[in-house]
């Protein structure tokens, strides 16, 4: 009995490494984003180029939680909540990950934006950078801390997310008609703007695997997540 109190709590120790792990890596995902977002907005090109240079600490750290979750797998064979949030933490590695990358792309097509002159419709970015930005936070924190009705807070700002975009799509592509010299600068922004909604959408795949992990739900394909009783 003292062996299996002493093997549970080294897996329960193990448990909280890797949430420990992922907060880190959630932590530096979204300061090289707010990085880049800030760098653009103030010009400040050393500070993108550093974040345009690669993502060598978060790739290294995504292997490092993946083994460190691989381990507990194959040594422990957990089942239930336990396994659960192993799964989860695997799949939401990878999304930081793939978050990590998107934030590099924002730096790259925000030095390439730079470089073709600035145009007014650049006042379309702040706002669907705060939203992209806040989704990411609120996504982390409701993972590490099992915070369902944080992770619904996501799931619907995605909707806002989506719609915002859209709006400066259409406000791009009436400028691209109007004023053909200003298309280089308008396409960036538009990719600009496609990186953050796709960040958005890792931070929502983010904030599902929360349900999946308290709840044992799959809300993937319900944009609502848990109805209102099933959260409470």
């Amino acid at each position: 009995m003292t062996h299996m109190t002493s093997t549970g709590r080294h897996f329960q120790a193990g448990i909280d490494e890797l949430k420990r792990e992922l907060g880190l890596q959630g932590t530096t995902v979204s300061a090289r984003l707010a990085q880049a977002v800030r760098a653009l907005a103030s010009r400040n090109l050393h500070a993108i180029d550093e974040v345009a240079i690669g993502d060598g600490d978060i790739n290294a750290r995504q292997m490092s939680i993946d083994d460190r979750a691989f381990k507990l797998l194959a040594l422990q064979q957990p089942v239930a909540i336990d396994l659960r949030v192993i799964v989860a933490a695997i799949k939401v590695n990878a999304d930081l990950e793939r978050i990590g990358d998107l934030a590099v792309n924002v730096a790259e097509a925000g030095r390439r934006y730079i470089d073709y002159g600035a145009i007014s419709d650049e006042e379309v970015m702040p706002r669907v950078a705060e939203v992209a930005e806040t989704m990411l936070h609120w996504a982390i924190e409701a993972f590490v801390t099992g915070n369902v009705g944080l992770a619904q807070t996501v799931l619907e700002r995605d909707d806002t997310l989506d719609t915002l975009r859209d709006q400066a799509f259409r406000k791009l592509a009436s400028t691209m008609a109007k004023v053909p010299a200003c298309v280089p600068s308008a396409l960036e922004l538009m990719l600009l703007t496609r990186h953050l909604e796709r960040i958005g959408d890792h931070a929502t795949n983010i904030a599902e695997d929360v349900f999946f992990v308290v709840a044992g739900e799959d809300v993937r394909h319900n944009a609502h997540g848990l109805s209102a009783s099933q959260s409470q």
